[in-house]
């Protein structure tokens, strides 16, 4: 069955999500898929299309490369939280240089991992990413280190409470 905006809005399962996963990889064009649906003003196309190619090896993630710049709008722009999730989650598997530094996104990840109000899910991956974009420069990396010291971590779930542990304690990556 091709894929379609009609279909993508109707994909609500994981099994769903695989199958148009197997369908994009037989077609071997990631990024045009992605441009085609992933950014759609539909949120549920977008968070369907998002669905499946979270699914894909971050090798085969990597062709993305190109549109990191429109995974990271979407992500700092959308209302849709299941769509700020998938964006953040392939955002965080798709190599990233020192070139690629966005101090909005970084201020956007400090102020989202940091949010008690913000989903654990999308918390985590802003700090990981917060993480990331910081380590090309060590003096972001000491005002990581600070905001991370600041969070009041009895308000924060468990895998928020690992990660900055980890961070903190230099096991993280």
């Amino acid at each position: 069955m091709a894929i379609t905006s009609e279909r993508l809005r109707q994909t609500f399962s994981e099994g769903g999500a695989q199958e148009i996963y197997q369908e994009i990889k037989a077609e071997g064009d990631f990024p045009t898929f992605a441009r085609q649906y992933a950014f759609s003003d539909d949120h549920r196309v977008a968070r369907s299309a998002l669905w499946g190619l979270t699914k894909a090896s971050n090798e085969e993630l990597s062709a993305l490369q190109e549109l990191l710049n429109e995974f990271i709008r979407q992500a700092m722009q959308t209302e849709n939280s299941s769509v700020r999730r998938l964006s953040l989650n392939i955002i965080e598997r798709i190599p990233m240089e020192e070139d690629d530094l966005r101090t909005d996104f970084l201020d956007f990840c400090l102020k989202h991992m940091a949010s008690i109000e913000e989903y654990p899910g999308i918390q985590t991956l802003c700090m990981k990413l917060a993480y990331r974009m910081c380590q090309f420069y060590p003096e972001l990396m000491d005002e990581l280190q600070r905001t991370i010291e600041a969070m009041e971590i009895d308000y924060y779930k468990p895998a928020i409470k690992g990660l900055r542990k980890k961070i903190l304690s230099g096991k993280y990556r």
